[in-house]
């Protein structure tokens, strides 16, 4: 495998470690990440003054010569498969897509295949410039197999380096429709007995627990409060249908982004997603409630009913603040529409 020579001098007045005048003043254009300069020196990649420095506490001077060896992108053991996607946006850096029902994100034991990432490898081709040392593109974030809507991949290591630090500083803006079971009231005195379940100014439902593994079945997420992962979900109502009303339309917040992270917070405030086969349980809609034409395209509905409808983040490279919008798809807009035209609807 060849690899290219990266040559450049330390600017003036460095900081006092290695591992940060490189990443201050290695070229933008090599599009490497602290984290994968890191790695190279640990391979011994990087040469100060001709001599290897795989120490990242060391001294640098305003002038010392640096040449890092960097090696080509290896080729993803994942192989590229040729599937339509919806690109929202498309730079040398980064690509926004709306993610439809049924596509897993990732390669794992079960879904070998037909994954985001297979048809990334095949639409972005030579345009990755390499994630980590390997061509392929950097997974920051993911939502559920049969959840839509917007994600952003990185094509480069810095541009993986720059989202990831944003999603886990939870500065990265994420909104989704959702159509569930009930309609969460800041009224309803069931909801005041539940923990971590509260209302801030306005309505806004505030869900606040710990996230872990469910005990019985790993595939499973839980409410818990002690251990787990800290999670925060708001969610505020857009619309309820029925008479009395017996769903409702919500648009959801997240602070924290967990697996299965609102599916399981409205669950566990009592207001399952409509469609949802793991945290729905037995929810039904009342039939008197809507018309027959509403409760048939409830229980037709054979997924959770969410999307992920915004996604706004700084690029990592540019600066720019980027902010992106997806319809809801078909098939929860035939729900909504359905759950309107049976009953009572109010509007928030």
């Amino acid at each position: 495998m060849g690899s290219a020579r990266l040559t450049f001098c330390i600017a003036a007045d460095p900081p006092a470690r290695l591992d940060k005048a490189l990443s201050r003043d290695v070229p933008a254009s090599a599009a490497l990440s602290r984290t994968r300069l890191a790695r190279l020196m640990a391979e011994g990649c990087v040469r100060v003054n001709g001599a290897r420095a795989d120490n990242p506490k060391a001294r640098v001077a305003e002038g010392d010569a640096i040449e890092i060896d960097v090696p080509e992108a290896q080729e993803s053991h994942i192989g590229a498969q040729e599937i339509a996607l919806e690109v929202v946006y498309e730079d040398d850096d980064l690509i926004v897509v709306n993610k439809p029902a049924g596509m897993v994100v990732h390669p794992a034991p079960g879904s070998p295949e037909g994954t985001l990432v297979n048809a990334l490898l095949h639409h972005c081709g030579d345009s990755l410039s390499g994630v980590g040392g390997a061509r392929r593109p950097g997974i920051v974030h993911r939502i559920d197999k049969d959840t839509t809507g917007l994600l952003v991949v990185a094509k480069s290591d810095r541009a993986h380096h720059g989202l990831a630090e944003q999603f886990e500083k939870h500065s990265v803006e994420r909104a989704y429709f959702a159509v569930a079971h009930g309609v969460p009231e800041a009224g309803d005195p069931r909801l005041r007995g539940v923990r971590g379940v509260g209302f801030e100014q306005g309505g806004i439902l505030r869900i606040t627990t710990q996230l872990a593994r469910h005990k019985a079945d790993r595939q499973k997420q839980q409410v818990v409060f002690q251990g787990g992962r800290h999670a925060i979900t708001r969610a505020r109502v857009r619309e309820r249908f029925g008479t009395p009303p017996v769903a409702s339309l919500l648009e959801c917040w997240l602070e924290t982004g967990r697996t299965h992270q609102i599916r399981v917070h409205l669950a566990h405030a009592g207001h399952a997603l409509i469609g949802d086969p793991v945290y729905g349980g037995r929810r039904k809609i009342a039939q008197k409630a809507v018309s027959d034409a509403a409760l048939e395209a409830v229980r037709g509905f054979g997924r959770q009913a969410l999307h992920a409808a915004v996604l706004g983040f700084e690029h990592p490279v540019s600066g720019q603040m980027m902010r992106f919008e997806a319809p809801m798809p078909p098939d929860m807009e035939a729900l909504v529409t359905a759950l309107r035209q049976g009953g009572a609807c109010t509007v928030s």
